[in-house]
């Protein structure tokens, strides 16, 4: 009969050999999607898209270099917020000045 810790070794070699192999299946699929992904690369550089959407609730935050800086503050500057996202994402930095 195995002792209790053989059987977690031998679960946690078995995990981090499964860890590991999703490392080579990601790269074996990247290989494989290479021509589909650089077909997608040159249909968004057609289209001229820009990033993805983050968030979908509000204007300000689906994509932080698309938004007006002051949409947050439709009502007044202290309104609470309306979306949960907004908690989420941080404020940009200004440019430093010159």
């Amino acid at each position: 009969m195995a002792r209790g810790s053989y059987r977690a070794f031998a679960l946690l070699s078995l995990l981090t050999a499964l860890f590991f192999a999703t490392f080579a299946d990601a790269a074996y699929q990247r290989a494989r999607r290479a021509a589909a992904l650089e077909a997608n690369a040159r249909f968004v550089a057609r289209l001229g898209l820009t990033d993805v959407c983050l968030f979908t609730e509000a204007r300000y935050t689906r994509h932080p270099s698309q938004a007006d800086l002051h949409s947050a503050f439709q009502e007044h500057p202290l309104g609470l917020e309306h979306f949960p996202s907004g908690s989420l994402l941080t404020p940009r930095r200004a440019p430093a000045a010159h």
